[in-house]
């Protein structure tokens, strides 16, 4: 917790705010401020959002997990996406074989796939 009171520090600096006036505005004690600063507590989810909000800034950056504060950006690709056979059986599944479309929906899901796993 040491890395994010310091994180949590370096933005009240950040905009020449004293604890107790950045306390006031997140409605919390100074008291409590100074612990969380010097990580003796943790701040709740409920604050963390507040920090984020108020700072406008990334949980990602609030956690010390990187240096931007709009925090780090994942390409986000499913599990089932990382096996050729497991999406095609997924495709089967998602699609009514009756229909008319049955063929070239999948077809068009499957090289979708194959695109993205070119990456």
């Amino acid at each position: 917790m040491k890395q994010v009171g310091n994180q949590l520090r370096t933005l009240r600096h950040s905009l020449s705010l004293s604890q107790a006036k950045l306390a006031e505005l997140l409605g919390i004690t100074q008291s409590s401020l100074n612990r969380y600063e010097n990580g003796q507590s943790t701040p709740t989810v409920e604050l963390f959002r507040k920090y984020a909000d108020f700072f406008d800034v990334s949980m990602d950056y609030i956690f010390a997990r990187c240096d931007e504060p709009q925090g780090k950006l994942y390409h986000y690709q499913p599990k089932v996406w990382k096996n050729a056979a497991e999406m095609e059986q997924f495709v089967e599944m998602c699609f009514d074989p009756k229909s008319p479309y049955y063929n070239r929906m999948k077809e068009s899901v499957l090289r979708m796939f194959l695109e993205n796993t070119d990456d």
